[in-house]
């Protein structure tokens, strides 16, 4: 399946990770599930999905709030991640996107823009040995206020030396294109595995 770009010309691409370049929202999870069985708590895959681009310690924060519960936000973070991490060996990417990626790599800067944490993303990236075609990676401990608000877009552009109208956003999630469009970016939304098969 071809992506329809907007019409640029655009000096630069901005992606997100899970969901846009590699179909990882699955086996996050899978690992979500498993983390929230030991607290009696449960994840629904459409809260799930919705919360696309939510940093991880967030969520937590907003289940406790949900279901009055008091999981260490800390601890069971970084038990969810690292059950993320066993799971990396299945990971795949996202085809239409790895495409675009191959076609464009060197003719113009790349960066990853993404609610997770830099190791995470690195960690994914480097199961598909993609890890050395961005310029730059703005994770979580990057900004302050998460998507939809744009600073997370807006980082990458200024890493970049590049003005808001000159990024093409790749997003797979609402939140991702809300925060592109805030950051004054044109975007190209990825259907999750799920959407594409419906």
């Amino acid at each position: 399946m071809k992506l329809n770009l907007p019409p640029g010309p655009f000096r630069a691409y901005l992606f997100d990770c899970d969901g846009t370049i590699v179909d990882s929202m699955p086996l996050h999870f899978i690992a979500w599930k498993t983390i929230l069985n030991k607290w009696n708590c449960t994840l629904g895959k459409e809260q799930f999905y919705s919360w696309g681009g939510k940093p991880t310690r967030e969520i937590i924060a907003s289940l406790n709030e949900m279901w009055g519960l008091k999981m260490p936000v800390e601890e069971v973070a970084e038990e969810k991640e690292a059950l993320y991490f066993d799971l990396l060996p299945q990971l795949k990417g996202i085809p239409e996107v790895l495409e675009i990626i191959e076609a464009e790599h060197g003719r113009i800067p790349f960066a990853v823009v993404s609610g997770g944490r830099h190791e995470s993303v690195i960690r994914s990236l480097t199961a598909l040995g993609l890890q050395d075609k961005f310029a730059t990676i703005v994770g979580s401990e990057d900004y302050a206020n998460s998507k939809p608000a744009p600073d997370c877009f807006l980082l990458a552009a200024e890493r970049l030396g590049m003005k808001p109208c000159e990024c093409l956003v790749f997003e797979d999630t609402e939140m991702g294109i809300e925060s592109a469009t805030a950051a004054g970016m044109a975007s190209v939304k990825i259907l999750e595995a799920w959407e594409r098969s419906s």
